[in-house]
C-alpha cells in the first residue's frame, strides 16, 4: 500500500482453508483469491493416512499403484469435487451477502470479528487497522 504496489500485486491465500468461514476470513484479511488443495483432497476421499510420499495411499488418491487406484471412481470423485466447489462458492457467497456485500472480494477487515477464548469479540480493524492507499 505505502509503495503504491497494491494495484499491481495479487494476494493468494492458501493453507488449510477448508471451510467457508476460513475462506471468507481470508478475503476479509485482504486476499484477492483463495486456493484450497486440502479441501479438494478431502473431496477426492483423502483420509490423511500420511502415506502420500510412499506410494501406498490406501484411498488411491496419491498413488501410482494400480491396485490401490482401483478404489478411485473418476465419475464419482468428479461429482464430489463439483459439489465441493459449488457448496463452497455458495456458502462463501452467503457469508458475503450476510455482511452486506455482493461479492466475497468486497469483504474487508471491517466485516471480521476476532472471538477470544472468553467469547469477547474484537473487530479485526482494531487489531489490524485498514491502510489507506497513498495519493
Amino acid at each position: 500500500m505505502k509503495a503504491g504496489l497494491r494495484e499491481r500485486i495479487r494476494i493468494i491465500a492458501t493453507g488449510k482453508l477448508i471451510t467457508p468461514a476460513e475462506v471468507a476470513w481470508a478475503f476479509c484479511a485482504g486476499a484477492d483469491f483463495v486456493s484450497s488443495a486440502r479441501g479438494f483432497m478431502f473431496a477426492l476421499g483423502c483420509i490423511q493416512a500420511m502415506k502420500c510420499n510412499m506410494n501406498t495411499c490406501p484411498t488411491g488418491v496419491t498413488t501410482h499403484n494400480k491396485r490401490l487406484q482401483r478404489g478411485l471412481n473418476p465419475q464419482n470423485k468428479a461429482e464430489r469435487v463439483r459439489k465441493f466447489v459449488k457448496t463452497m462458492r455458495h456458502e462463501v457467497g452467503m457469508i458475503a451477502h450476510s455482511c452486506g456485500v455482493d461479492n466475497p472480494n468486497q469483504l474487508t477487515r471491517d466485516h471480521a470479528l476476532i472471538v477470544s477464548t472468553t467469547g469477547r469479540t474484537t473487530p479485526l480493524t482494531a487489531i489490524w487497522p485498514n491502510m489507506k492507499a497513498p495519493k
